[in-house]
């Protein structure tokens, strides 16, 4: 059973929003979006009005790496 996401598992949402979103230039998205994104999850089992824009950051940087890791490969 995967283990509950919350807002400071940047890497991990990273990693599943590129799964879900395979077409998605991570860079593109608007933050609202991404939050949406993120608490659409399966595991995702956060408040979402914990987030805050550093986390949205952080987690469309973690995203953005698997994207290029995807792409440029």
């Amino acid at each position: 059973m995967p283990k509950p996401l919350n807002w400071n598992d940047a890497e991990d949402i990273g990693i599943e929003l590129s799964e879900q979103h395979p077409e998605i230039d991570p860079l593109t998205v608007r933050f609202t979006d991404l939050h949406r994104y993120v608490t659409e999850l399966p595991d995702f089992k956060d408040e979402p009005a914990k987030s805050s824009e550093g986390k949205l950051e952080a987690i469309q940087m973690a995203w953005h790496e698997e994207y290029k890791d995807r792409t440029q490969a």
